[in-house]
């Protein structure tokens, strides 16, 4: 069993910059990939970007966050990170990570097989 646990959002002025932490617990979390997700009000959830578990770290990125986001993770802190720059309010959305057992960096979320309860970013115009 995983448990994960996201930190770091808040409220910020369009063009500023957060970063997201996701802390696993569990030995496994270097062989998992991590994902970040989000979901706006009265919006499906969407993928964000997601690492793979070795060999590289291959990433994925939603089209609408490509060069603004970058995904990455510390495999000896059980911890994967999302710096999220440029920041528009269309990013507001409360995010979620996900950890995926096969360890690919997979853009469907039920290819996840744990969830965080997730952290709110809201940006302001």
């Amino acid at each position: 069993q995983v448990q994960l646990v996201e930190s770091g959002g808040g409220l910020v002025q369009a063009g500023g910059s957060l970063r997201l932490s996701c802390e696993a617990s569990g030995r496994a979390f270097s062989t998992y990939a991590m994902g970040w997700f989000r979901q706006a009000p009265g919006k499906e959830r969407e993928f964000v970007a997601a690492i793979s578990w070795g060999g590289g770290f291959n990433t994925n990125y939603a089209d609408s966050v490509k060069g603004r986001f970058t995904i990455s993770r510390d495999n000896a802190k059980n911890t994967a990170y999302l710096q999220m720059n440029s920041l528009k309010p269309e990013d507001t959305a409360f995010y979620y990570c996900a950890a995926d057992r096969l360890g690919m960096a997979s853009m469907q979320p039920n290819q996840y097989d744990y969830w965080g309860q997730g952290t709110q970013v809201t940006v302001s115009s």
